[in-house]
């Protein structure tokens, strides 16, 4: 038999979710079920802001009571960038964002990244945020992301340190 659950101690769980959708409650229940918790009440709080994109959210679970917080992912945080109208998912499927975002949004998105980044500085992740972007098939500045890479590594164009 199972240890008898600990109510005041802090449980971590990590939930991938379509945003601003209530998600079926059979998913979320089998994870947050037994620490005492309604799968319905938490599948309505969970990420309001970022309508039609899927992103993971952490809920953080003590004494009954979850918090809810948004960990982004570098694509989540490009689509989001470039601003496109709310889609309804089950309706249009297939969709190409061809946007245009700015490098200066690129490395606001890499300060955001950085932690959970394997480069050493920050223009090593500015180019692995642009490799999202060629994978997402926007542009930056009007240019390909993949000749944006390869200028960064030149030194044509420069990266602030922080």
């Amino acid at each position: 038999m199972p240890p008898k659950f600990d109510p005041s101690q802090v449980v971590e769980v990590y939930v991938r979710v379509t945003g601003g959708e209530v998600g079926a409650a059979s998913s979320l229940a089998p994870k947050i079920g037994p620490l005492g918790l309604s799968p319905k009440k938490i599948g309505e709080d969970i990420a309001k802001d970022w309508k039609g994109i899927r992103v993971t959210v952490k809920l953080t679970v003590q004494n009954r009571q979850a918090k809810v917080s948004v960990v982004p992912s570098a694509s989540a945080l490009v689509i989001k960038a470039l601003k496109e109208p709310e889609r309804h998912r089950k309706k249009t499927k297939n969709i190409t964002h061809t946007g245009n975002i700015s490098l200066d949004d690129v490395i606001e998105i890499a300060k955001i990244m950085k932690n959970r980044s394997m480069a050493k500085d920050l223009s090593g992740t500015v180019k692995e945020i642009l490799g999202t972007c060629v994978s997402v098939g926007c542009t930056v500045d009007g240019k390909d992301p993949k000749d944006l890479q390869q200028e960064i590594t030149d030194g044509d164009v420069e990266v602030p340190l922080d």
